[in-house]
């Protein structure tokens, strides 16, 4: 809060801190460095996004004599074969094509030293996910006075850890309509608008009793799936088959959640499922990219489901982490109802790695698979 006339406290800019991290989300990503501060440090982070030799060299010219460093989050490390649970800075001869190999390679082959990040560097990490680009920043020590003088853009690191609840508590209702459906009935679009630029939608399919547990289906965004009809996941069966079971029932709430890829953001996604192409099951090809393997938090969901005064919800969903999820932010679980999608050979692997991996409960995988094994005379138990 700033204060205003006469003493009187105003909600119309923020805090400091909600500021900069705003701001420092679109220096992100458009690509350009902040100025991350806290615990007695000042550091310039430029994303790795995008980067190519001349800027590059600017950002090593605007830093001297300070060396810059690379900072990769500690799942990438683990990737790498380091033992660190932090972010760790890497120091090697840091031209472009190293830098990317040291960020997105399965495979490396080259030397390089590494020390623990720091608060501060951490914080940058973070924010470069807030702007869902790779996860990896250069940074190098600078001055505050020559960040005033160039008008870079500055944000306390504590603000970034605290960013992600306050982007909750900003949701709000944006706007809503109904909208008719290729079924024939009708659905309530709500929109919504956060602190962070983005529009979750819940979507109100007929007229569910809000004095009971409703159906609600949590649904990550999935553009080459919902839209485009990919084979490769179950997402855009799963929005159909959970858009058909609402109606069936008379009514529920579906939310589409901005979470494309588990979380990463559409780039990041298409460069897991080249790794995934290159033999990495979809768990691993996100923790090699530098993730965890799901970056998704249910707080909007449930925060959503509040201001819609839903508060018991039996869920449509194969995933345990949407309803601990759920719970953890306040909303009651009357129950859960499966979503078996058809398994295809394209898909297969995927579901596979879903449950072995991460606890997806997918029993009609499970008894396809046995049967396929069956045929093939062999009973080996799944693997990703």
């Amino acid at each position: 809060m700033r204060s205003v006339g006469n003493g009187v406290v105003s909600s119309l800019f923020g805090t400091k801190g909600q500021i900069g991290v705003n701001r420092g989300i679109a220096e992100f990503h458009a690509r350009r460095p902040v100025l991350i501060t806290g615990a007695g440090d000042c550091l310039l982070a430029l994303p790795v996004e995008g980067l190519d030799p001349q800027r590059l060299a600017e950002f090593v010219a605007i830093c001297a004599p300070a060396v810059p460093r690379l900072v990769i989050t500690a799942r990438r490390a683990i990737a790498l074969g380091l033992d660190t649970a932090t972010p760790v800075a890497v120091t090697a001869d840091l031209d472009v094509d190293t830098i990317l190999a040291l960020v997105t390679d399965a495979k490396i082959n080259c030397a390089f030293d590494v020390q623990a990040a720091g608060s501060v560097a951490a914080a940058a990490i973070e924010l470069v996910k807030l702007s869902q680009g790779l996860p990896a920043v250069l940074i190098a020590d600078f001055a505050a006075g020559h960040a005033s003088e160039r008008n870079i853009i500055t944000v306390e690191a504590e603000a970034v850890a605290r960013f992600g609840d306050e982007a909750v508590r900003s949701l709000a209702i944006a706007s809503k309509a109904s909208v008719p459906l290729n079924s024939g009935g009708r659905a309530d679009f709500v929109v919504f608008r956060d602190a962070m630029g983005g529009s979750p939608v819940a979507i109100i399919v007929g007229n569910p009793d809000l004095s009971k547990p409703v159906l609600v289906r949590l649904h990550s965004a999935c553009l080459t799936g919902d839209v485009f009809g990919s084979r490769r996941c179950d997402c855009g069966d799963q929005l159909n088959l959970a858009l058909k079971r609402l109606e069936e029932i008379g009514g529920g709430i579906v939310l589409y959640l901005a979470q494309e890829g588990r979380g990463l953001g559409l780039a990041n996604k298409m460069r897991t499922y080249q790794m995934q192409d290159d033999g990495l099951d979809t768990v691993d090809a996100n923790t090699t990219l530098g993730f965890d393997d799901d970056e998704r938090d249910y707080g909007i969901a449930a925060r959503m489901l509040k201001i819609l005064n839903c508060n018991c919800v039996v869920l449509l969903t194969n995933n345990p982490a949407k309803i601990d999820g759920l719970a953890k932010s306040g909303i009651e679980i009357a129950g859960r109802m499966p979503l078996e999608t058809p398994v295809n050979a394209d898909n297969r692997r995927y579901l596979t790695a879903k449950v072995a991996r991460a606890g997806h409960r997918l029993n009609h995988l499970v008894t396809s698979s046995a049967k396929q094994s069956d045929a093939e005379g062999d009973l080996a138990p799944l693997a990703p």
